[in-house]
């Protein structure tokens, strides 16, 4: 693997405008979704983006390929800045950066056959004959151990397992480098995750795929990741390579979420002292001053209340924002 990024992201801000009114809308706040955040996703490396429900993950990942237009910052494919590039640009841009969705059941139009859905990003973009998207329809099937005698059917004569993997067929049809994984296992069995997560590592081995892999399930995370990102209430608190993340988490949100995975080893898990964070997650539209963890934190100071902590390299590639921390 190179040291090369293949997406940068510079002080990426995606905030939501909170309106009032019916005739006359006036805008009363915003929600503050993802807020000045930058990362860098290496050439060939799979990112793991973990954290609660409502952090700003998924904005994160739709942010960096422009499915929300950011509020301010830069997001960077190679050295094309995505997030000024016209529409005709992104529209190349597109062959290049694709996502495999949350939901299976509702990304997946059930008015079209799996052929008609797995083939439109080749009709979009003009690649082949009506023949040629047909063998490539198939061939991409058969990649993600489907049936390629399966393309005139509809997406509710499959699994929700197989329907990811047409999700994931769709996105490789253009043959992109890099792919936003928007917790493509949450909304499937366990029994199955384990398939779809052993499907993306053959994929990114075979065709040299980046990945942005959002998840709540941190051992999965550990198992697909090299590096991993943990982010609270639209910041990210803390960034360093696997095992240094899961063997030496320096922010408290982190010690307390790795806390709550279970260790298959009753000795060593009744001996180990569980975090648990009082309180719920402030609101977006309305996040604490100074470090926005203050108000749940264990060890919270009064610094912590006033200064926002600034984002430093505690040991070499070990990234966290928390004044306390060492």
């Amino acid at each position: 693997m190179t040291t090369t990024p293949l997406i940068r992201v510079e002080n990426l801000t995606k905030h939501f405008p909170i309106t009032r009114g019916i005739i006359v809308q006036k805008e009363v706040g915003a929600v503050q979704a993802v807020d000045d955040i930058s990362f860098e996703i290496i050439q060939g490396e799979t990112l793991g983006l973990v954290g609660e429900s409502g952090c700003g993950k998924s904005t994160t990942g739709r942010t960096l390929l422009q499915l929300h237009k950011p509020t301010s910052g830069k997001v960077f494919y190679k050295d094309i800045e995505l997030s000024t590039a016209s529409n005709a640009v992104m529209r190349e841009m597109r062959r290049n950066i694709q996502i495999i969705f949350q939901d299976p059941y509702a990304s997946l139009n059930p008015r079209m056959t799996v052929g008609s859905i797995v083939a439109e990003p080749l009709e979009i973009h003009n690649i082949g004959t009506a023949a040629e998207r047909q063998e490539r329809v198939k061939e991409l099937l058969e990649l993600v151990s489907l049936n390629p005698h399966f393309i005139n059917r509809y997406p509710h004569e499959f699994s929700g397992g197989q329907r990811q993997r047409i999700g994931v067929a769709r996105a490789l049809a253009l043959q992109p480098d890099f792919i936003v994984c928007d917790e493509p296992i949450s909304a499937l069995d366990v029994s199955i995750q384990a398939q779809v997560v052993n499907l993306l590592e053959e994929l990114q081995e075979e065709f040299g795929l980046t990945y942005l892999f959002i998840a709540h399930d941190l051992s999965m995370v550990r198992h697909i990741s090299d590096r991993v990102a943990v982010m609270y209430l639209g910041k990210i608190v803390e960034l360093a390579a696997r095992d240094e993340l899961y063997e030496n988490p320096l922010h408290p949100y982190t010690q307390a979420l790795l806390s709550a995975v279970p260790i298959p080893d009753p000795v060593l898990e009744r001996k180990r002292k569980r975090v648990i964070l009082e309180g719920d997650v402030p609101s977006p539209a309305n996040p604490p001053s100074g470090c926005r963890f203050h108000t749940r934190c264990p060890i919270a100071e009064a610094v912590c209340k006033e200064e926002h902590p600034e984002w430093r390299e505690a040991v070499e590639g070990h990234w966290v924002a928390c004044h306390l921390a060492k």
